[in-house]
Parts: C-alpha cells; sequence; structure tokens
C-alpha cells in the first residue's frame, strides 16, 4: 500500500508507553462490555435475531433526508452522544517503543484517516455528518468503556467509547502465526474494526446487542456471524475506494483475502484443535470471510452488505 507521506489521523491515542501488564486483570476478556473483536483462537461471541436489520442503515438516511436527526435515536451505548474529545497524535520516539513500531503506528494512523475519508465521503453523499472514531494503541492490557483486555484478546472495538483497540504486537502474530503478512492484510484489520464503527454509528450494534442478550447461544452465533461479515464487507468498501485513489500495490488485495482466510473460524478451529465445530462458529468462515471482503471491494455499496437479508 502506498501510504507513505499522507495525512495521518488525528485520533489516535498513543498509551503504549503506559504499558498495563497483562498480570492481575480480570478474566472473562472476550465478550465483556459488547467488544467486537478479530478471533486469535478460540473465542466466544453473540449475536442477536436480527432478519432486517439493514433497514436500519435505510431508516438512518431517510430520517436524515426528512430534517429529522437520527443520531441521538441510534446512539444507546455510553459514550455513544458526540464526537470524541480526547484526539492526540502518535508518539514518535516514547519510552518503550522502537522505530520499527512508532512506523507502523504512524502507517495504522494512515490507515485510520483513509478509512475517516471514506466514510465521511459515504455520508456525506446521503446529507450526513461521520462521527469518526478514535484509535487507541496499548502494550500488553489496555482499560476502555468495555472493560479490561489483554493483547491477547486480539484488535477489538468498544461501542461504549467508539474506540479501536490495538497492540501492534498484533500484527507479528498475524504474520507468524497466522501466515497473514502484508501491510494491506494489517490495514484489513484496522478496516474491519472500523467497520464496526460504522454499524454502531447506524444504529446496528445498538440493536445487535440489545437483542442478543435474549438469545440462545447457537442463536447468537448465528447472528454474530452475520454482524462480523457485514464488518468484512465494508472492510472491502473501504479497499474500494482506497483503489480508487491509486494507493493499492501489486499484491495487496492478496493480502487482504489471506488475511481473511486465514482467521475464518473453521480454519482456526483446525490450527488450534486439529478439528472443526460449526455450531459454535462466530466470525463465519474462511470461505465467507472471503466472499464478504471481495463483495464490498468489487462494488463499493453499502446496500451490496445487506447479510441479514441475503444467504452468507
Amino acid at each position: 500500500m502506498r501510504w507513505k507521506d499522507r495525512r495521518q489521523s488525528s485520533n489516535v491515542e498513543d498509551r503504549r508507553s503506559e504499558g498495563g501488564g497483562s498480570g492481575g486483570l480480570p478474566g472473562g476478556f472476550g465478550r465483556s462490555g459488547g467488544r467486537m473483536r478479530l478471533p486469535v483462537g478460540n473465542s466466544r461471541s453473540a449475536g442477536g435475531g436480527l432478519s432486517g436489520i439493514i433497514i436500519l442503515v435505510v431508516l438512518f438516511f431517510v430520517l436524515k433526508s426528512c430534517g429529522i436527526d437520527p443520531i441521538g435515536m441510534l446512539t444507546g451505548e455510553p459514550g455513544s452522544g458526540g464526537q470524541v474529545v480526547t484526539r492526540q497524535t502518535t508518539n514518535n520516539g516514547g519510552s518503550g517503543t522502537s522505530a520499527a513500531s512508532d512506523e507502523m503506528a504512524q502507517f495504522v494512523s494512515v490507515v485510520l484517516a483513509e478509512t475517516e475519508d471514506t466514510w465521511k465521503g459515504i455520508f456525506e453523499s446521503q446529507g450526513l455528518d461521520y462521527r469518526e472514531p478514535s484509535m487507541v494503541l496499548f502494550t500488553d492490557a489496555v482499560r476502555s468503556a468495555c472493560g479490561y483486555a489483554s493483547a491477547a484478546t486480539g484488535p477489538f472495538y468498544c461501542p461504549g467509547d467508539q474506540k479501536v483497540y490495538l497492540d501492534l504486537d498484533f500484527f507479528d502474530q498475524l504474520a507468524r502465526r497466522f501466515g497473514a503478512s502484508g501491510d494491506f492484510a494489517q490495514a484489513y484489520v484496522v478496516a474491519h474494526e472500523v467497520g464496526h464503527h460504522v454499524q454502531n454509528v447506524t444504529g446496528i450494534l445498538p440493536r445487535f446487542n440489545e437483542m442478543r442478550q435474549r438469545m440462545s447461544q447457537a442463536e447468537a452465533n448465528a447472528m454474530s456471524i452475520r454482524v462480523e461479515l457485514q464488518a468484512d464487507c465494508f472492510a472491502g468498501i473501504w479497499a474500494h475506494y482506497t483503489a480508487q485513489k491509486g494507493l493499492l500495490e501489486e499484491g495487496d488485495v492478496e493480502e487482504a483475502l489471506n488475511a481473511a482466510n486465514q482467521i475464518g473460524d473453521d480454519t482456526l478451529q483446525k490450527r488450534t484443535q486439529g478439528y472443526v465445530v460449526p455450531e459454535s462458529f462466530n466470525h463465519g468462515t474462511s470461505e465467507q470471510r472471503r466472499t464478504w471482503f471481495a463483495r464490498g471491494l468489487k462494488s463499493g455499496r453499502l446496500a451490496d452488505c445487506d447479510t441479514f437479508n441475503e444467504p452468507v
């Protein structure tokens, strides 16, 4: 990806120098507070019976076009009622960082900025304002509005504070443990989590978190898959517009598709336990994740990311 010398987001909080350590933190990082994350091994998530949820996105834009502000109607999470206040640029050379990690911090800041431009343009085309998420860079462990999380949780989005949380060491794990190397594989991870933010500000995640409390585990898993696949499709939409800018290099798309493949539930379960348990899937199979990312990439249209009314 051609990212150097491009704008870096001002919505990055660099907490890496704070350390944190995972010792002594409470357990149960996987689902605390409605956290939406990429799987890094055996994981559990929940969903909700939300057939027709894509209508919420359409309603969001229709209400706005009628002069009704839907933001207050659609955001029910703590801390979701306004623009993120805390904004810091990344730390270039702070304690506990290295030149390589600082370059990676700059890279993810550029990717976040590119997602801001893409989603701002999409929202503005419908007469809406895009409320930008923040990204928190941390080491080992972090506190969020969704609770404590260790680096082992993997990257996640917290709807309660509208922030993406990322330990940059995850990218080493992504390459070495999962065989998904390359900067556009890393960009896909960021874009997926931002996809959850788009779901949040359009009302999908609040509704999802509300309804999953009344679902069985099987129903929750099934709906969680649809939520995750839509975030993959939204990541594909971002990649579509990034390609139009001429920022993609040869092999970038393949890197993202390979990353989607490597973190599919079936592939992860085969790697970690040697067999698959389909009823426990909660993010989607490798084929599903590739398919929905590719779909968003091809069309760049929100309407083509309706994972709730179409077979997945």
